[in-house]
């Protein structure tokens, strides 16, 4: 999951986020915290919005609030900070809204913030952890593995310098401590990446970042999988990373970097190549790499099918056959991962999905109503977990049951809530409850006339 910017959010959230932001002005913390957590649940990665709730937080919290006020938010943290690493190990994310619970009562907490740190890592997101580690370091000054990991992180985010500057004051009150030594030697390679310009790359014996003056700039392509945007800088990013390859053959980092470059350069089987070394590296059992794998692997046969010859003779038949082919691929492959790790409940969303586009109802149902205990997944389990009832005449009623229970959950009218409406209304419809539906159709209309068939559904029963 790479860290996004405020610019892909859809319209809904982004509606949210400035609701949030309007909020926080007017010093009504407690509503800009609850709609920061909203955009935060659909879209993790979004550093600028979690920047915002950690303001909200820290404002609410104003000066600290005394002994007395860290000790009760310290003891009611520690069930959350169970659950949270309990969490971590089937939905990071879910883990980081945990994370953000204790936050909320307490935007200082050291447990809270190293929860985050765990669960930003494991997502990928490095801004959001440099974010956290910085309040820890803030919190322990004396604490060396805080004081490294924070550096280490800072590098990665193209601040080797700064991260230099914070372990040299370091090592200067303890130079015979070998840890924070080899820490500095580490981080002295990682500046050189920093450092240079466009001499070195017309010379060829720079890299990418040469070229990028402003460093905010390298960070943003780092986050974004460093998706280069000319070919000919691609193929020296290529070129730099296998070159170091050859002297760290199971450098985790490389290869999956070289995996996700290969994929978007569409030369899949070497991508898929790479992907098979890195399963043979320490991280083999990883379920984001046999994610990779199968997200490839799918792509592959889209790009097979993009390229057919649509005047062909036989390209009905070759399409149709392709994405059979790749449908079945799919579905085979996430059973497998299903399989694997059963306790991962946006797998399960993941292949309820697959069975109900292939037309597997009593199958999907059973997944869906596994994945509905995700909360991420929840709204959009119930959705499904409806249309499924929908499906089979005879469980209609369970369909509405289902389609109101998933309303009553949502709190913004959102596109996702329209869906829900409009499938009520139609289940409605579909029952002969026609006033019933209309009313449905009636709340979309409020909002959105334009909204699939609202409008023409309202003017045919005032018609008729």
């Amino acid at each position: 999951m790479a860290e996004k910017s405020l610019n892909a959010l859809t319209r809904d959230l982004r509606a949210l986020y400035t609701k949030g932001t309007e909020a926080m002005q007017r010093d009504n913390f407690d509503y800009a915290i609850e709609l920061f957590s909203q955009v935060l649940a659909k879209e993790p990665g979004l550093y600028e919005c979690r920047k915002a709730l950690r303001t909200a937080q820290f404002r609410k919290a104003g000066g600290g609030g005394g002994f007395f006020k860290k000790m009760l938010s310290s003891a009611g943290s520690s069930p959350l900070i169970a659950k949270g690493q309990l969490a971590m190990h089937r939905d990071p994310a879910e883990a980081m809204q945990i994370a953000e619970q204790i936050l909320n009562s307490d935007p200082h907490s050291s447990p809270g913030h190293r929860l985050l740190v765990q669960a930003a890592l494991k997502l990928e997101l490095p801004q959001t952890a440099v974010m956290s580690l910085e309040i820890l370091a803030r919190n322990s000054p004396k604490d060396k593995e805080i004081a490294i990991q924070f550096a280490n992180a800072l590098a990665e985010i193209g601040q080797a310098r700064r991260a230099e500057e914070l372990l040299t004051g370091l090592y200067e009150a303890s130079p015979t401590d070998n840890d924070l030594a080899q820490a500095l030697k580490d981080l002295s390679a990682r500046k050189t990446l920093d450092e240079g310009g466009y001499e070195s790359l017309a010379e060829g014996t720079g890299s990418y970042r040469d070229i990028l003056k402003d460093k905010e700039e390298a960070v943003s392509l780092e986050q974004e999988n460093r998706q280069v945007k000319t070919e000919d800088l691609t193929e020296k990013l290529i070129a730099e990373y296998e070159a170091r390859l050859k002297t760290e053959p199971n450098n985790i980092k490389l290869l999956r970097f070289l995996a996700e470059m290969y994929t978007q350069k569409e030369q899949f089987d070497v991508a898929l190549g790479y992907y098979e070394r890195l399963k043979a590296t320490d991280i083999g059992s990883d379920a984001s790499l046999d994610k990779g794998i199968a997200e490839t692997t799918v792509r592959k046969y889209d790009c097979q099918i993009a390229r057919l010859d649509p005047t062909g003779p036989d390209y009905a038949q070759q399409s149709a056959r392709l994405q059979a082919e790749r449908d079945a691929y799919r579905l085979a492959e996430c059973q497998k991962r299903v399989e694997r790790y059963p306790t991962d409940l946006q797998l399960r969303f993941e292949l309820g999905q697959l069975y109900f586009h292939a037309g597997k109802i009593s199958e999907a149902i059973k997944e869906f109503q596994k994945a509905q205990n995700n909360p991420h997944k929840r709204i959009g389990a119930l959705n499904y977990l409806a249309q499924c009832f929908a499906k089979r005449k005879m469980t209609l009623d369970l369909a509405v049951r289902t389609y109101e229970n998933a309303i009553k959950e949502k709190a913004v009218f959102d596109d996702e809530k329209k869906e829900l409406i409009y499938n009520l209304g139609s289940a409605l419809e579909a029952m002969g409850k026609k006033e019933q539906a209309l009313e449905q159709f009636k709340l979309i209309y409020e909002v959105d006339i334009e909204y699939k068939d609202v409008a023409a559904k309202l003017d045919e029963y005032a018609s008729g």
